[in-house]
């Protein structure tokens, strides 16, 4: 082919281009396509430890793969945050978001046995503080879709169809909500954290033991893994744990071997 030929035709690869602006925080946000019409019949309602598993499972493979400093996953929904010198990919969009989704598709698919798949974006903050709020906004937003998804499944157990269900909670708040499931004898305060708030993932250090066949003795070695942590703290508590992890530094992070061990609940 010619060079002016193949010269054009890349030309018109139109979103090769765009870049993440340096210096900036990222997350990239994935989100599961038509994760409620495959869910239905799959996996019990209004929450389900296997699909809690699953999405872990994508949001680890993300955050290990692009060397994230922190994940939360809740529902059908994953953020992962890096750090202003972030620089994968050349922080080229398409590739990031492309890759991504990819990778969570992949993971979720094998891992379950069945296709699904999975949108990417990217969001960017200027300062700490904007990534705090995003994260205390996802987890809001948790909280919020986890009462009304109580609420709602609460009433279809109960015989009511869809459609009266959801006349019978739209333009309820909290109050309402709360109230409706403590008359069916279920305390939101009370269910599993991961379920209000999601499941959390970061970096943490570790001494691993091993043996120095040279000097025929026992030595340590610096190594790192990710942990998952069910039980997340809320409001001002979340805030300042997001705080101290936004504080790792990566290039001392990156230091260490990562342990891609199994790690359990």
């Amino acid at each position: 082919m010619r060079k002016d030929t193949e010269a054009r035709m890349r030309e018109r690869e139109y979103f090769r281009r765009l870049r993440l602006f340096p210096g900036a925080w990222t997350v990239l946000r994935l989100d599961g396509r038509g994760f409620a019409r495959f869910t239905a019949g799959r996996f019990d309602k209004p929450f389900d430890i296997r699909l809690r598993d699953l999405m872990t499972a994508a949001a680890r493979s993300v955050m290990e793969e692009f060397q994230g400093l922190y994940a939360v996953t809740h529902s059908d929904e994953i953020s992962v945050v890096f750090p202003p010198k972030w620089n994968m990919f050349d922080r080229r969009l398409e590739k990031l978001v492309s890759i991504s989704a990819g990778l969570a598709s992949a993971i979720f698919t094998q891992a379950c046995g069945e296709a699904a798949h999975f949108d990417s974006r990217a969001w960017q903050g200027v300062s700490e503080q904007d990534v705090v709020d995003y994260i205390r906004w996802r987890q809001e937003q948790a909280a919020h879709c986890a009462l009304h998804s109580w609420c709602y499944w609460t009433l279809r157990q109960n015989g009511m169809d869809s459609e009266a269900v959801v006349q019978a909670l739209r333009g309820q708040g909290k109050a309402f909500q709360n109230e409706l499931l403590f008359q069916h004898g279920i305390n939101f305060n009370d269910l599993p954290a991961w379920q209000r708030r999601g499941v959390g993932l970061y970096w943490e250090s570790y001494q691993k033991a091993g043996f120095d066949p040279l000097r025929g003795e026992p030595v340590t070695a610096e190594r790192r893994r990710i942990r998952i942590d069910a039980e997340l703290p809320m409001a001002e508590a979340y805030e300042e744990f997001v705080r101290r992890l936004l504080c790792v530094e990566v290039s001392t992070a990156r230091k260490m071997h990562p342990d891609r061990s199994n790690e359990k609940f």
